[in-house]
């Protein structure tokens, strides 16, 4: 199974990214965000944390304009899969694959720390590998987390079971402790945690490589 991770100018958290993927069997592929054109055979497409562009205007927001957002978008239409983290979650909702907006924490200050999740739902090929309700401890590093979402939006991810995460204890503010969202047929997940830096023991926790396997026993080509 082949996954493309995007780099912008910015991105610290690619290379992170593509090791999480390697580590679960993929077959990785790095893309340029100038790029055109996502690799031959594309299954998932991995949008990293980081900076990028500085988060000028809007976090997210001139990433979204990128030559390769279109082929992001391409391929999400088409039914491929698409994984944003923290930074990358910002510009999933920026390319308007998911909904609702990434907003300045709640506290004003940039949190770095780990912290408890809760899987909100099993019901996808991101979150299969886990069982609903379990405690996950993912680190966090953002300063714009806050997931914010007008009410119908909100009613809409409960009824359609589209929460992938919550907060066990909320840092940010984020409407409904929600710490990761699912796309309308389940294939794009934004979330602001970062899973790629618990796959390895030596860093401290492994919690996020269940994700990254299921993601490859899991995937359903359109």
């Amino acid at each position: 199974m082949k996954a493309a991770v995007v780099t912008f100018p910015g991105s610290n958290c690619d290379r992170d990214l593509a090791m999480a993927f390697e580590r679960a069997g993929w077959q990785v592929a790095r893309v340029w965000h100038k790029d055109s054109a996502l690799p031959e055979g594309t299954d998932v497409v991995g949008v990293p944390g980081g900076f990028s562009f500085g988060d000028y205007l809007r976090c997210g927001a001139i990433a979204a304009q990128s030559p390769i957002a279109t082929a992001i978008k391409t391929h999400a239409a088409r039914g491929g899969y698409v994984l944003g983290v923290c930074n990358g979650f910002q510009v999933l909702t920026e390319m308007q694959l998911l909904p609702g907006a990434l907003m300045r924490n709640a506290g004003l200050k940039f949190i770095c720390k780990t912290l408890t999740l809760n899987v909100a739902t099993t019901d996808s090929a991101f979150t299969s590998g886990y069982a609903k309700g379990q405690a996950l401890q993912v680190p966090v590093a953002h300063h714009d987390g806050n997931y914010t979402i007008d009410a119908a939006g909100l009613a809409a991810l409960k009824d359609q079971d589209r929460i992938a995460f919550t907060y066990a204890s909320n840092p940010n503010g984020s409407m409904a402790d929600i710490a990761g969202v699912l796309s309308a047929n389940r294939r794009v997940l934004g979330m602001m945690p970062h899973p790629e830096r618990v796959v390895d023991s030596v860093h401290g926790g492994t919690d996020g490589a269940a994700m990254f396997a299921a993601l490859m026993g899991g995937l359903t080509l359109a």
